[in-house]
């Protein structure tokens, strides 16, 4: 967006209109990704990628929804670049893009598809329109929160926040969690061993489990979520998935498990929920009671920077961008609540795990794009 405002406003002319052209920029941005949002809650993509190209008709009734609301729809996906439209009947380009829309005939392509629909895949990235949905259903508490200080429970934030954590991570939980313990030796070895067992604490609804039960084909996996919806949807996953023998879920708090009474597990992970936990000392020293005498705790949490920075990068931005929302509020609806937010730094998480009794803290040599991980002994 360029604006007209006359350049002799001063130096900052450039430095201003470089905002109004982002804020411009973010406002089409989240507009198109609030259109994703629809098509998946709508299975729209879904009929797309299954039927093939379609007319606005095709597509109307096989989604059972208004005709003129689909015209606006497959428009917007087309204008978008996220659709694309074929030639007419008889070859002619032109025809597609002509305003004989009742002809016309949208096709998903499959990379597209792949990122869109593939849960499983490295591509994948139809979760994020999810955070969509889930900021839609709060945004307008947000401004009593601020005024209050008081926080917002987790279970209000709707279903679409667990499909948007769930399926974001899922990717990365599938294809590459076995490979990130290769940086603790021996730990591979003794997961793959007989009665091995582990707890996996902040499951959300279970991918982080079920994929350790599969690298793993002996281990047995504790995963516990204090939300119920959660841990409901999580054992539906572990039946389908085929691994519910060994895969156990319970609503529990994680500070609260001392008086569980279970333990002597071999390892436990905390993956990225260290930073939601109201008190994640207690959480930690509840986690290090129930480990065996020479068990590891792996905890997995944003790869923010060391110290605040501003401006700051993509994966700093990413991570403040949800926490002024979402975890900062989830976190303090629990009194006490150490309201760590999003961006917790490595110089927390050591103090935290010095404050919860463990002996050493080292964080672990993995490649990746969100996350730092975080070895806890003794």
């Amino acid at each position: 967006m360029s604006t007209d405002i006359d350049a002799a406003a001063g130096p900052d002319a450039g430095r201003r209109d470089a905002l109004a052209d982002r804020l411009f920029q973010s406002m089409i941005a989240s507009a198109e990704l609030a259109s994703v949002w629809l098509g998946l809650r709508l299975d729209l993509y879904e009929l797309l990628r299954e039927h093939g190209p379609a007319t606005v008709a095709e597509l109307a009734g096989r989604a059972g929804i208004d005709t003129r609301y689909a015209r606006e729809w497959l428009e917007q996906q087309a204008v978008a670049g996220f659709l694309d439209v074929e030639p007419g009947p008889a070859g002619d380009p032109d025809q597609a893009a002509g305003e004989d829309w009742e002809i016309r005939r949208y096709r998903l392509p499959e990379p597209h598809a792949e990122v869109l629909l593939d849960a499983d895949h490295p591509a994948h990235a139809g979760a994020t329109a999810y955070w969509i949905g889930s900021l839609a259903e709060v945004l307008q508490r947000i401004p009593g929160l601020y005024r209050s200080g008081a926080g917002l429970p987790y279970p209000e934030y709707g279903a679409d926040v667990r499909l948007a954590i769930a399926n974001f991570n899922r990717p990365m939980f599938v294809n590459d969690l076995a490979g990130w313990f290769a940086a603790t030796p021996g730990l591979q070895a003794r997961l793959a061993a007989d009665g091995a067992r582990v707890l996996d604490a902040g499951c959300g609804i279970g991918w982080s489990s079920i994929s350790l039960a599969r690298a793993f084909p002996s281990l047995r996996v504790d995963g516990i979520d204090a939300d119920e919806a959660s841990i409901a949807e999580a054992r539906q996953l572990a039946e389908g998935a085929g691994v519910a023998e060994r895969v156990r879920f319970r609503v529990a708090d994680a500070a609260e498990l001392g008086a569980a009474g279970e333990g002597g597990y071999d390892a436990a992970f905390v993956f990225e929920a260290l930073h939601d936990m109201a008190r994640p000392v207690e959480a930690l020293q509840a986690i290090r009671g129930l480990l065996a005498g020479d068990g590891v705790l792996i905890v997995a949490d944003e790869k923010v920077a060391e110290t605040f920075t501003a401006p700051g990068d993509e994966v700093e931005r990413l991570n403040f961008g949800f926490s002024w929302w979402h975890c900062l509020p989830a976190s303090r609806a629990e009194t006490p609540s150490a309201a760590a937010g999003t961006a917790l730094r490595p110089a927390t998480v050591r103090r935290w795990a010095e404050q919860a009794g463990f002996a050493g803290l080292r964080e672990l040599p993995v490649d990746h794009l969100f996350w730092r991980f975080y070895e806890l002994r003794g």
